[in-house]
């Protein structure tokens, strides 16, 4: 087995270990630079890389090696190199049509910097809230907290595009406002543009209708940094998305950074064109999670601080194992409980603080959750009938769906067995207790599955 085969058979273990998106973005692009007594070099794309798989992976790194080489190989380093005859990417024909799109473009001006002497050139952008300094980093949100900082360091350089995804209220703008921050204190002639996906719609449909479409362009070509919030809301508008496009290519083709965030990755946006869903997805994909409880309490400490206000930690707990769901729920829950103690100028105690979170309990719940309601969800979300979730066909692709349901009600609305079987076509309990055993257990492990979970709560608990 020569000095690559063990690197493909090392790189077969690990992924073994890892989910497919951070095999994919720490692992995809290495290879075995040298061999030298003992000694291997592991040839990685960038500096970030580097440093994330000398934190995180080293060890494991190692004692795969170690255990495929019977021990001949003793230590290993990570270097900053291009793999040895690297091929040309050659374009798709989809992207040399797009390239040809793109030279129809006559009348966009070339490119020329705009420097703004000071800040980012957004009125929506620049609450000193949102900066790196205040970001609570836990298990959830460090991949996306880490190559956030990658790419505030190095614009253009580390990442690009960077797209960050997750539920509602978890962070995403946060750290994208955290970019745009420390890139302006770093330097603050860069031109910064962050926009969310509704501004940028409407502001492209304003400047058709003006016959302004070539200032739109020069305001959104001419920047070093754009930012984009909620891209998901981009579907269904074909003409936004072309323009979106191209703007997409004229900044990434001058190496200017984009990061883009949304509730979902590329490809599960529905009715994003397969040439956008290309694109954002040629950087780092990074996903935010639910915070723990560790993160929970870290942030509610956080907080205090920054309100100069303090609470037993019991109470802290309380709130913690109270709201689970979401950064910005619990922050807001933290706001309401302190403006209620000192107005009312008491000491707070569990009973107190129990009082007011029960009170958000409705507002959480906005619409009191029904099994019908969980199966209209669920078939709506994977696209199938009602009719079909509830007959006898055992096709994987109604029963994985149906045993989420199963799920859902026992999670949810603490259903009992019998009556979960009852409400999915008089199916016998055991089959609902399997079936609740089944997707607990993936949820240890299937990120994909966390992610389809996490949307279908979103959706029965808004729609």
């Amino acid at each position: 087995m020569d000095t690559n085969e063990l690197w493909q058979a090392a790189l077969g273990e690990l992924e073994l270990k890892l989910s497919k998106a951070n095999f994919t973005t720490w692992f995809k692009s290495t290879f075995v630079a040298l061999f030298s007594e003992g000694l291997v070099t592991i040839g990685v794309p960038n500096t970030f890389t580097k440093a994330w798989l000398e934190k995180k992976y080293h060890k494991d790194i190692t004692m795969c090696l170690q255990s495929l080489s019977g021990n001949a190989i003793k230590s290993v380093i990570y270097r900053v190199e291009t793999r040895p005859g690297t091929p040309q990417i050659i374009p798709t024909v989809e992207e040399m049509r797009a390239k040809r799109q793109e030279d129809a473009y006559a009348d966009i001006p070339s490119f020329t910097p705009v420097y703004k002497t000071s800040g980012p050139i957004e009125s929506g952008f620049g609450s000193s809230r949102y900066t790196f300094g205040n970001f609570v980093v836990g298990k959830q949100n460090e991949l996306a907290h880490a190559a956030a900082q990658a790419v505030a360091s190095q614009p253009g350089g580390a990442y690009n595009p960077l797209f960050v995804y997750g539920g509602v209220g978890l962070g995403k703008t946060h750290l994208l406002q955290a970019i745009g921050h420390e890139i302006r204190t770093k330097n603050p002639r860069s031109a910064i543009l962050y926009v969310t996906c509704e501004r940028f719609t409407n502001e492209f449909i304003d400047s058709v209708r003006s016959g302004k479409a070539a200032e739109f362009k020069d305001r959104y070509r001419n920047v070093d940094v754009l930012l984009v919030d909620d891209i998901q809301f981009i579907t269904s508008k074909e003409r936004t998305q072309e323009e979106f496009f191209h703007t997409f290519n004229h900044l990434h083709q001058n190496n200017k950074q984009v990061v883009i965030t949304s509730d979902r990755p590329p490809k599960a946006i529905v009715g994003l064109e397969q040439r956008l869903v290309s694109r954002l997805g040629w950087g780092m994909l990074a996903d935010i999670g639910n915070p723990d409880y560790e993160t929970r309490m870290a942030i509610l400490e956080t907080k205090m601080r920054e309100r100069n206000y303090l609470f037993d930690r019991d109470i802290l707990h309380h709130i913690s194992n109270a709201i689970t769901n979401n950064v910005r729920e619990l922050e807001g829950a933290l706001n309401k409980i302190v403006a209620y103690h000192q107005f009312k100028n008491i000491r707070p105690t569990i009973e107190s603080v129990q009082g007011i979170l029960a009170t958000l309990q409705p507002i959480k719940n906005i619409r009191s959750l029904t099994p019908r309601h969980i199966l209209e969800t669920v078939s709506t979300y994977y696209d199938l009938a009602i009719d079909d979730l509830l007959g006898k066909s055992r096709e994987k692709r109604l029963a994985y769906p149906r045993q989420i349901v199963m799920y859902l009600l026992r999670q949810e609305m603490k259903s009992s067995y019998p009556s979960i079987g009852a409400s999915l076509g008089g199916r016998d309990h055991t089959t609902a207790m399997h079936a609740f055993d089944k997707i607990s257990g993936l949820l240890e492990t299937d990120e994909k599955l966390k992610q389809d979970l996490e949307m279908i709560k979103q959706r029965m608990y808004t729609s």
